[in-house]
């Protein structure tokens, strides 16, 4: 187990999972800085003590760095298809978030970090394996020969092989983790760097009946989403392992857009109909392949995704009706 008298990095804590993380390990008693661009915009940053700037900076990185004993990295340039896939924002993309990695670990290397976890990401997998709905193949060997269908996914990858590159040749102990579409309440619902629970979520929740809801593509696409508090345990549990290749964290609950739209509805109440229209897409399938985690760490998720997607509707709603 991590000792409750370590202290604690959370790189990200202004973001949704950074937020929740923060607020989970508060409340089991670690002291935690917390590190981003900007507070949390719902008020889920915990920490002890809280440094808003930026980790594109090497000085700020080495300054937030000092006296800590094990960080969480989950800070990125991030959203969702719309954002990652257009192919608008890519050059930004992988240079802040490499940028990112890279100071953090040299900061590392000078404040004699102890331990650090990075959160990559299941965009990593091969676009090859994950060109049809119903069988992709994500488990974390099936990573090589390498083909992300993102500039985003090849950052995660390449920063991989960046962490475990320094756990080679240092003594800094990793901790590596692929989140596949993570969402739950408190975290961003418009704006454009949404992903899909929460943009479909919001577009049930201004809709009247009898409106049609906009998705992407066919809606034949296929995902798997893991709930937040789900997310936030498996992460601490990998923290706290003696694991330290990539691993999965994920829900293997499959379910096609299209699906996942009308559990949202369903969860409203709402007479809607889904209107199909242009919009990038990423690849046709993605699921969790969680056979390694439950070996590992004896780790599977324990809420349906229907129970967490009515959690989140029932958040976004308020927020949209506020």
């Amino acid at each position: 187990m991590i000792s409750k008298m370590l202290r604690v990095l959370v790189c990200g804590s202004g973001g949704f999972i950074g937020g929740h993380l923060t607020q989970k390990l508060k409340k089991e008693g670690y002291w935690i800085r917390g590190v981003d661009l900007k507070r949390n915009e719902f008020d889920n940053d915990l920490s002890d003590e809280f440094r808003e700037g930026d980790l594109r900076d090497k000085k700020f990185c080495f300054e937030v760095t000092k006296g800590i004993d094990y960080i969480f990295q989950l800070a990125a340039d991030m959203g969702g298809a719309g954002y990652l896939f257009s192919g608008d924002y890519d050059a930004q993309v992988m240079s802040n978030s490499c940028s990112i990695n890279l100071n953090i670990l040299e900061a590392c290397m000078t404040n004699k970090v102890k331990r650090i976890f990075f959160s990559s990401s299941a965009c990593v997998y091969p676009e090859f394996n994950q060109g049809e709905t119903e069988n992709p193949v994500c488990s974390e060997d099936s990573v090589y020969p390498a083909q992300p269908d993102s500039e985003y996914g090849w950052e995660k990858l390449f920063s991989e092989r960046l962490y475990l590159a320094y756990s080679k040749n240092t003594d800094l102990e990793i901790r590596i983790g692929r989140f596949h579409n993570i969402f739950g309440p408190m975290g961003t619902w418009e704006g454009g760097k949404e992903k899909a629970p929460a943009a479909i979520c919001r577009k049930v929740s201004n809709a009247r009946n009898g409106d049609d809801i906009e998705i992407w593509g066919d809606g034949k696409q296929t995902r798997s989403f893991l709930f937040i508090d789900e997310c936030v345990e498996a992460v601490i549990q990998l923290m706290n392992s003696d694991f330290d290749q990539p691993i999965n964290i994920g829900s293997e609950e499959l379910i096609s857009i299209n699906d996942f739209a009308l559990m949202v509805i369903s969860i409203a109440d709402k007479d809607l109909q889904i209107k199909h229209i242009d919009g990038p897409l990423g690849v046709r399938g993605r699921n969790s392949d969680n056979r390694l985690i439950k070996s590992v760490l004896s780790w599977s998720p324990s809420m349906s995704l229907v129970d967490g997607v009515t959690k989140t509707y029932n958040w976004i709603n308020s927020q949209v009706h506020l």
